[in-house]
């Protein structure tokens, strides 16, 4: 089912003027962009769907690693995107006015990414799942709690490192009015589900869901 133009996500890059619909992405709409818009209207790698059909058929596409199956997959929020006849990867990011958007990264960068812990399962034998916000979830013993920040090895499918929601903690805010802005927590009330930010702009420390930012360093 395709998408109308008139009703794509603000923090999607696309002019809303042109063919009257788009391709859906295959999940989360608001957080995520098809890789066919990706790579034929933002990247400009493709020109049209079937060049693009024609990469993913060729395993040429990957996503965090993996041979991508379907140009309506999502790319989403820190998604490592590597075209392997070019030998290239990009990473997803937003803009400082919260649109979707990508740079391309070392090959260094290409196997960890970072994602937030959604929530904490215990499963048989005490081990601890944790559910990341990108649907993604590993048996981990790192300690690490909701909200947190994890550093995820694409290639191991392990996570390699916790980066703890704390005071002095870069951020990214990924939601919301200030979304697209980095900067620093001061505060954090856990209890509202709130944290103060300091975006550096000379201006107060600025409320901001915790659910909508991602602890980044």
């Amino acid at each position: 089912m395709h998408l109308k133009r008139q009703e794509i996500p603000n923090n999607w890059p696309v002019y809303r003027k042109g063919t009257k619909f788009i391709v859906r992405p295959s999940s989360d709409i608001l957080r995520g962009i098809p890789l066919l818009v990706l790579m034929r209207d933002m990247m400009e790698i493709a020109q049209n769907r079937k060049e693009v059909k024609r990469a993913i058929h060729m395993k040429n596409v990957l996503i965090n690693s993996k041979p991508v199956v379907d140009d309506k997959s999502s790319a989403m929020l820190f998604d490592v995107i590597t075209i392997v006849p070019e030998k290239k990867s990009y990473r997803i990011t937003l803009t400082k006015s919260g649109k979707i958007d990508f740079q391309e990264i070392k090959d260094s960068e290409a196997g960890m990414k970072i994602s937030k812990i959604r929530d904490k399962k215990i499963l048989k034998g005490k081990k601890i799942q944790l559910n990341l916000e990108d649907g993604n979830n590993f048996l981990s013993d790192i300690k690490c709690n909701t909200n947190d920040s994890v550093i995820v090895n694409l290639k191991d499918r392990k996570v390699e490192k916790c980066i703890p929601l704390a005071e002095k903690a870069n951020a990214l805010v990924f939601a919301g009015k200030h979304s697209g802005k980095l900067g620093v927590i001061k505060k954090i009330d856990k209890k509202n589900g709130v944290v103060e930010m300091d975006f550096q702009s000379g201006k107060e420390a600025i409320s901001v869901l915790i659910k909508q930012m991602i602890i980044t360093e």
